[in-house]
C-alpha cells in the first residue's frame, strides 16, 4: 500500500483530533509531525477519515487476498490507487479501479505515431477547455471583486486576524511564523489594492519550527501590534511594521495575548501553566503568575490592574498587578475552559468549556450566576455584545454569544439567565463569533469554509459568504462595513458589509 504515506496518515490523525474537539492537541500533532512544512494539501483529507480508515481494515485484508496470489502484482495492484481512494471507496469500487486502470493502461500502450497524432488531436480541446476555465474564473472573479477583497501571501493557515481600533488595519498571524499588516481603504473593497506588510518571526538561518503566530492584539491606540507565539516569545511591533521589543519568558507556546485599556501593560497566558505581565515601557517582565496546573487556554483583563485566567485545568482564577495571590477562584467547570471574556462593566466574567456549558460568574459570589447547558457539544468561543450599560449602545439589551461543536451559535439573555436564540445555519463546528459595532449583526465563521452574518433581532441569516477553507475567527472594523474572516487555505479575506 505504498500509495498510503505516513505524511497522508499524519493528516488523517490530525484531522480526527480536530473534528474531535482536541483543538489544542491537534494543534501539537500537527506541529510535532511537521505538517506546517508539508508540500501535501491537508484539506484533501476527508472529514471522519480515521475512522473510515480503521473500519476498512479488515476490508482492505480482503482485497489484497483476493486482487492477486503474488505479492509482486498485488503492490503494483495497489500502486493504482491513489490514498483517498482507499479512504472513501468500499472493496467493490476498489476493485472496479483497478481492473479500469489495468484495461487502460492495456489499451493506451500507443506508438510514437500514435501518441504524436492524439496529442495534435487533442490540443484544440485542451485550448477550448482552458479558456472556457479562464472565462469561468474570470466571471467568478468578477462577481467576488464587488464584495469581497482576497488577501494572500501567507504560506500556511492564518489563525487570527484584527483590526485596529481606527479601522484602516487588518493583522492577520500564521503558521508560516509571520503576522502581516493589511492597509485597507474605506471605499468598497474592490476600490483599493491594500499594501502589507511583513512582520517575520524567524531570526537568520532559523526554520518556522516553533514559530507559529498563536495571538495577536492592538492597543487601544493602534499604534502597536503584540504577537505571541509557538516559541514562547511576545514580540511588539509599531504599525510601520518595526520590532519593538520581544519578550522572552516563557518556556512553552504563548496561547492568549492581550493588551490592557491604558496600554501599558501586556498579559500573556501559555501551556507553561503560567502568565505573565510585562511592563511595556521596559520590555521587561513585572510579574509571573503560577497558580494552574494545566496549560492556560484564554487570559482576559478585567480592569488595567486585574485580569482574569482559564485553563485545562478547568479553573478560573481573577488576579492583581502586585498581589502574590489570586483575589478570586471561580471553580464548577467539568472540563478545559476554553475563553472568558468580561462585560464592559468588569462585573461579569462569561466562560465556555469543553464540559458544553456556558458560565457567567459575578465578583460578588463565588458560584456561578448562570449555568446555561442548551449546547450539546464543546464550546469553542463566547463574545459579549456591545450593547447595554457601559458601552456606545446603552439602551439596547446585553447579549453573550457562544459558539460550538455543535454547529450553532447561541444568543443568552444575561439578565434574565435564559436562551434567547438558537442560530442553525452551520454544518459543521462554529470557530469564531463577532458583533457588529452597533451590536446588530452578528458574524459567525465554521469549518463548514462559510461566513454566516445574523440579524440578532430577527436570529435570521441575512447573508452568507462560502470560502474554500476551514475559518478560524471572524472580526468587523471599527465602521460596521467590513467584516475580515482568516482561513485554513492561507488566505484572509475582507467582506463588504453595506447591507
Amino acid at each position: 500500500m505504498a500509495s498510503l504515506t505516513s505524511e497522508f496518515l499524519n493528516f488523517i490523525v490530525f484531522r480526527y483530533l480536530f473534528e474531535s474537539g482536541f483543538t489544542h492537541s491537534a494543534f501539537t500533532f500537527g506541529y510535532e509531525a511537521g505538517l506546517n512544512r508539508s508540500t501535501m494539501d491537508g484539506h484533501l483529507v476527508p472529514p471522519g477519515a480515521l475512522i473510515q480508515f480503521v473500519q476498512k481494515g479488515i476490508q482492505y485484508l480482503e482485497l489484497e487476498t483476493n486482487l492477486s496470489n503474488d505479492d509482486a502484482d498485488m503492490d503494483e495492484d495497489f500502486k493504482l490507487l491513489e490514498p483517498l481512494d482507499l479512504i472513501t471507496k468500499d472493496v467493490d469500487e476498489l476493485r472496479k479501479i483497478i481492473k479500469e486502470k489495468k484495461e487502460k493502461v492495456q489499451k493506451d500502450k500507443p506508438t510514437r505515431k500514435d501518441k504524436a497524432s492524439a496529442d495534435h488531436k487533442r490540443e484544440p480541446t485542451r485550448e477550448r477547455e482552458m479558456e472556457k476555465q479562464q472565462k469561468g474564473k474570470e466571471r467568478e472573479q468578477d462577481k467576488e471583486r464587488s464584495d469581497v477583497m482576497v488577501l494572500e501571501g501567507h504560506t500556511s493557515e492564518v489563525f487570527v486576524c484584527a483590526w485596529s481600533p481606527e479601522g484602516s488595519l487588518l493583522a492577520s498571524g500564521s503558521g508560516d511564523a509571520t503576522a502581516r499588516i493589511w492597509t485597507i481603504g474605506d471605499g468598497p473593497c474592490n476600490s483599493t489594492i491594500p499594501n502589507v506588510l511583513v512582520l517575520n518571526h524567524l531570526e537568520s538561518q532559523a526554520t518556522e519550527e516553533n514559530k507559529d503566530v498563536t495571538s495577536l492584539d492592538w492597543n487601544s491606540k493602534g499604534n502597536l501590534l503584540a504577537t505571541g507565539s509557538y516559541d514562547g516569545g511576545a514580540r511588539i511591533w509599531k504599525r510601520s511594521g518595526e520590532l519593538v521589543s520581544t519578550l522572552n519568558k516563557h518556556k512553552g507556546p504563548i496561547i492568549a495575548l492581550k493588551w490592557n485599556k491604558k496600554g501599558d501593560y501586556l498579559l500573556s497566558g501559555s501551556t507553561d501553566t503560567t502568565a505573565v505581565i510585562w511592563n511595556v515601557k521596559s520590555g521587561e517582565s513585572k510579574q509571573q503568575f503560577d497558580f494552574h496546573s494545566g496549560p492556560l487556554l484564554d487570559v482576559a483583563w478585567r480592569n488595567n490592574n486585574s485580569f482574569a485566567t482559564s485553563s485545562s485545568d478547568n479553573m478560573i482564577y481573577v488576579c492583581k498587578v502586585g498581589e502574590n495571590k489570586p483575589v478570586k477562584t471561580f471553580s464548577g467547570h467539568q472540563n478545559e475552559i476554553n475563553a472568558i471574556k468580561w462585560d464592559s462593566s468588569g462585573s461579569l466574567l462569561a466562560s465556555c468549556s469543553d464540559d458544553t456549558t456556558v458560565k457567567i460568574w459575578s465578583m460578588k459570589q463565588d458560584v456561578c450566576l448562570h449555568d446555561f447547558r442548551e449546547h450539546r457539544k464543546e464550546i469553542y468561543t463566547i463574545k459579549w455584545s456591545p450593547t447595554g450599560a457601559g458601552t456606545s449602545n446603552p439602551n439596547n439589551q446585553l447579549l453573550l454569544a457562544s459558539a460550538s461543536f455543535d454547529s450553532t451559535v447561541k444568543l443568552w439573555d444575561v439578565e434574565l439567565g435564559r436562551l434567547l436564540h438558537s442560530l442553525n445555519g452551520h454544518r459543521e463546528p462554529v470557530y469564531s463569533v463577532a458583533f457588529c459595532p452597533n451590536g446588530e449583526y452578528l458574524a459567525s465563521g465554521s469549518l463548514d469554509k462559510c461566513m454566516n452574518i445574523w440579524s440578532v433581532k430577527e436570529a435570521k441569516i441575512v447573508k452568507t459568504y462560502n470560502g474554500d477553507g476551514c475559518i478560524f475567527e471572524v472580526c468587523w472594523n471599527k465602521l460596521g462595513n467590513k467584516v475580515a474572516a482568516c482561513f485554513a487555505n492561507k488566505k484572509v479575506c475582507v467582506y463588504d458589509m453595506r447591507l
